[in-house]
């Protein structure tokens, strides 16, 4: 049985990066996620996880640095920052915001590969998350997409296992409906809260105690939602 192949999501709009890094990476021993721009790649991070990702700054829809932003209230993993700036407050904004590492375009597949590895190791020196987040009796393995109410295993329909997920990485802090339904459903519904009410409604009847009395998917009245672990 051949060992899993680390996953890298590579945020970048041109698609001679992608054509250039996805097989280099591949020869690497990686597996290689695209995303072209930065709303397919706040999905992409929330919904796979990935062991790393490579982040251009100069995205078409929204700023590189607010990607990093966002990405740094809910994943942990290291991101390293490609782009043709080179200013040096730019990196220093991005290095403050949670970058690993940064590396100029025009670059040398070597050089992002040799990043990616100290970014890789860095990261396994830290305490390693277990993928388990738990709330009173539900508990959810999110790298084995499971969810479990007591000794219940839940059957939850995609968008709610989405949702639930995203939340759960998140636990504490309060997730905008927008980000939630960029992350969910992408960024041509980022307004359309109604998908997302129903589908906590939904989840909610699946895991609260009693869902007239919410107590682990809380309601922040005019903003979005938290997950209380």
């Amino acid at each position: 049985m051949s060992a899993v192949r680390p996953q890298i999501l590579v945020i970048d709009d041109e698609p001679q990066i992608h054509r250039f890094l996805t097989p280099a990476l591949d020869a690497a021993g990686y597996d290689a996620k695209r995303a072209d721009n930065g709303q397919e790649g706040l999905r992409g991070i929330a919904l796979w996880n990935p062991d790393a990702v490579v982040l251009d700054l100069g995205l078409p829809d929204m700023d590189g640095k607010e990607v990093l932003r966002r990405a740094r209230e809910f994943y942990a993993g290291p991101i390293i920052i490609l782009s043709a700036r080179d200013r040096e407050a730019e990196k220093i904004a991005a290095l403050d915001l949670g970058a690993n590492d940064y590396v100029e375009k025009p670059f040398g597949v070597g050089e992002l590969l040799a990043r990616l590895r100290a970014g890789l190791r860095q990261g396994a020196l830290r305490p390693a998350a277990t993928g388990v987040v738990t709330a009173g009796q539900v508990t959810i393995d999110l790298d084995r997409r499971l969810v479990m109410k007591g000794e219940e295993r839940l059957k939850l329909r995609p968008k709610e296992y989405d949702v639930l997920a995203y939340l759960a990485r998140s636990v504490g802090k309060v997730v905008s409906h927008t980000d939630l339904l960029t992350a969910v459903w992408g960024a041509a519904h980022a307004d359309d809260i109604q998908y997302l009410r129903v589908v906590i409604g939904q989840l909610r009847h699946k895991i609260e105690p009693d869902p007239a009395v919410p107590t682990i998917v809380l309601t922040e009245a005019g903003i979005g939602y938290r997950f209380e672990g």
